[in-house]
């Protein structure tokens, strides 16, 4: 994979040092790997992180956004391409996010088993919050008779303690929303990083609507998009390339059967490269790390 052009040609157009984080899902399992190749590159005034993701886990993307700070006094990220759920938490964290006018966001409202017998793999605690709401509009129940109802049928199809799991995901995840924004635009009054977060959360009907970087934009995030300056038609080019190169590598869908292996994540500076591929049918995965081409 052809990566090491793009990085450069990243670096030279933006001034600053430039890594790349791809991976289906963002899992604390990718902290070690990120954190060696974040030490070999040393502190940095500027570091820009070139984002490609389509989820992963609340805690994962808290972890992360906390390690890259560490790192440098301005953190960034360019999204070219996916940052959905986890990853548009994680940009949260950014005091800019560059973004091309096809990136793809979304909610981040938590998503988890409900404990039903027969019932969906995975549900959104959106779902269960807004029962009530369905109820009353729907159906012309009196709010409380309808909040009441929504609990007594929730609570006979879902097992308890399923619910309170909703909700202290929900708590969680507002509190991540909370700690990053805090990092990513300081200086913002606490009500429009509690505003943001709200919106995010429960803003869309769904958790898969795709968000335009317009859309983070106009709830208050530090979104940089395409401009004619000719420096940041060059780092878009750049830009573009790299995520080319992901789409083509990254992920189940990349494969040529459903027997061969795949690569799920990548972290990337101009100097190295670690790749983590799995085997189908393995429970575990591989990294392997070198330069980067």
């Amino acid at each position: 994979m052809r990566l090491k052009g793009g990085i450069e040609a990243l670096e030279r157009t933006r001034g600053g040092r430039v890594l790349v984080l791809a991976a289906t899902a963002l899992e604390l399992d990718l902290l070690p790997i990120l954190y060696e190749r974040l030490r070999e590159m040393g502190p940095t005034e500027r570091l820009d992180v070139l984002l490609w993701c389509r989820g992963g886990q609340v805690g994962a993307a808290r972890r992360i956004g906390l390690l890259l700070h560490q790192f440098t006094q301005r953190l960034a990220f360019i999204v070219p391409d996916r940052c959905e759920s986890a990853g548009t938490l994680l940009v949260l964290a950014g005091r800019e996010v560059a973004a091309s006018p096809i990136a793809v966001f979304s909610r981040v409202d938590p998503q988890l088993d409900s404990g039903a017998p027969g019932g969906p793999g995975a549900i959104a605690a959106e779902d269960v919050r807004l029962f009530a709401e369905m109820a009353e509009r729907w159906f012309g129940l009196a709010p409380a008779e309808a909040g009441a109802d929504a609990l007594s049928t929730l609570s006979a199809n879902v097992f308890p303690t399923a619910l309170t799991a909703f909700y202290r995901a929900t708590l969680e995840t507002e509190s991540v929303c909370a700690e990053l924004l805090a990092l990513g635009i300081p200086d913002s009054p606490a009500e429009t990083r509690a505003s943001i977060a709200a919106a995010l959360l429960r803003g869309h009907h769904s958790h898969t609507f795709p968000l335009a970087p317009f859309d983070l934009a106009r709830l208050g995030l530090p979104i940089s998009g395409r401009d004619a300056d000719e420096a940041d038609r060059r780092a878009e080019s750049a830009a573009e390339e790299i995520a080319a190169a992901l789409r083509r590598a990254i992920g189940p869908r990349a494969r040529r059967s459903e027997a061969d292996g795949w690569t799920d994540a990548l972290v990337a500076t101009g100097a190295g490269c670690s790749l983590r591929k799995r085997l189908p049918g393995a429970p575990g995965a591989e990294w392997t790390s070198g330069a980067t081409e």
